[in-house]
């Protein structure tokens, strides 16, 4: 595979009921370059933790939006972002410890971050909230 890449969007209701498409979303595009069963099992769980963030943070107000996935297949690397369009939350430095997580009331980040390779979290252009994260594959 070239190292260009592929690129997938899906767009699901910021509603619990649908994370699992994102996360069969991801099966299927692992199975484009076979990984592990830990490797795969990791990025499913990175990807519903950042899917939930959204969708218990992101439209508290009225309940409805939606949540963007994108996934990036790379030959040496899988990139994936969620954003929402929500009030968004206040950023810190990626170098955050799980004590500051938790202050901030879950491990979802924290689990993200010891599961993938890279975390970004921002602000997504537009307005709202974005994080993306990296899984290094090995040969």
């Amino acid at each position: 595979m070239s190292d260009e890449g592929r690129s997938v969007r899906l767009t699901i209701p910021a509603r619990p009921e649908y994370i699992t498409l994102g996360r069969l979303a991801l099966t299927a595009i692992a199975g484009v370059r076979p990984l592990s069963d830990e490797t795969l099992h990791d990025l499913k769980l990175a990807l519903t933790e950042a899917c939930t963030n959204s969708v218990k943070h992101a439209y508290q107000e009225d309940g409805i939006g939606s949540v963007d996935i994108v996934y990036e297949l790379h030959g040496d690397r899988l990139a994936v972002e969620v954003g929402d369009a929500g009030s968004g939350f206040e950023t810190r430095d990626d170098t955050a410890d799980v004590e500051g997580d938790l202050a901030e009331g879950g491990l979802g980040i924290a689990i993200i971050r010891a599961v993938t390779d890279e975390v970004e979290i921002g602000e997504r252009e537009g307005g709202g909230s974005r994080l993306r994260f990296v899984k290094l594959l090995g040969d």
